[in-house]
């Protein structure tokens, strides 16, 4: 483990605050100096802003200049994307406003899915308690100004973990779910390489959604916010349900049906629906 410092001049459309909040993820914590700290693949990182820049440091296996570029997804023009997100309406407008700072990280693709299992009815301060006993019970420490770390486990690194062990970490209703997933990648049931590598959207979401409690909400989730990186898909929630209906449509919310807004947000938004529910999400939610 090498202890490393890189200074990031600020970029377009980068705030700590909407990336770290905006529901994406559950591994970064914020300090009371305002900085973030959390856990990326085998490194922990801290970061803060200082006079238009980030100081960043971390103690890890990678290279922290080139994991902050991919994690944070610094290649895209997302001044961009907003840009034309914003033509779209007084509503999209408002909200980009809002989340100007939100990128979509890009998370590895296995700590993604079962996170999002774990999200399955839950809040997000029980989602990130869990995590954090998983990766305490299962991962690999690292030390960090004098605190202890945990990494995600690998698949591996699971395997020989029961029913029972998942259920003692508070998972509930979860455990069975998380134990079946695990052993499928295991078994090679389903390939998350493979998965990488397969450019249609549509046959990654039906084998996403053959594994034990990704149903289509978590597995566009997953498609979203892990390295998969889809765009186009558009989670529903409860709130994405409630807001869509508000801003567009309109009608008694039990006449609203999830097929009538996923029609609706590829119409208005197109490629980069996914963008732009995160938007809405973070906006209305706040």
């Amino acid at each position: 483990m090498k202890e490393q410092q890189y200074i990031l001049k600020k970029p377009e459309c980068f705030e700590l605050k909407d990336i770290f909040t905006c529901g994406q993820c559950f591994r970064w914590q914020e300090n009371e100096d305002g900085s973030y700290i959390g856990v990326v693949k085998n490194n922990v990182i801290k970061i803060r802003e200082e006079n238009s820049k980030y100081i960043i440091k971390s103690v890890g296996e990678d290279n922290l200049e080139k994991l902050v570029y991919e994690y944070f997804d610094l290649g895209r023009d997302y001044q961009e994307l907003q840009e034309k997100l914003s033509k779209i309406d007084k509503n999209m407008k408002t909200s980009i406003e809002y989340g100007k700072g939100i990128r979509i990280l890009n998370q590895d693709l296995w700590e993604t899915l079962i996170s999002f299992i774990i999200s399955a009815n839950n809040n997000i301060p029980r989602i990130q308690k869990i995590i954090q006993r998983l990766s305490k019970q299962y991962g690999k420490e690292i030390k960090f100004e004098g605190n202890s770390y945990y990494t995600f486990p690998l698949p591996e690194e699971l395997k020989d973990v029961s029913i029972q062990d998942f259920r003692n970490l508070g998972l509930g209703f979860r455990d069975k779910r998380l134990y079946e997933t695990t052993q499928a990648i295991l078994n090679k049931e389903v390939d998350l390489q493979k998965l990488q590598e397969n450019e249609n959207t549509e046959e990654v979401r039906e084998i996403l959604l053959t594994l034990s409690g990704v149903g289509p909400k978590v597995a566009d989730c997953i498609l979203l916010f892990s390295t998969l990186k889809r765009f186009e898909v558009f989670p529903i929630d409860v709130w994405i349900n409630r807001v869509m209906n508000e801003l567009y449509l309109n009608e008694p919310e039990d006449k609203v049906s999830k097929a009538k807004i996923q029609k609706l947000a590829n119409e208005k938004f197109g490629e980069l629906a996914g963008l732009a529910q995160q938007y809405l999400f973070y906006w209305r939610r706040d």
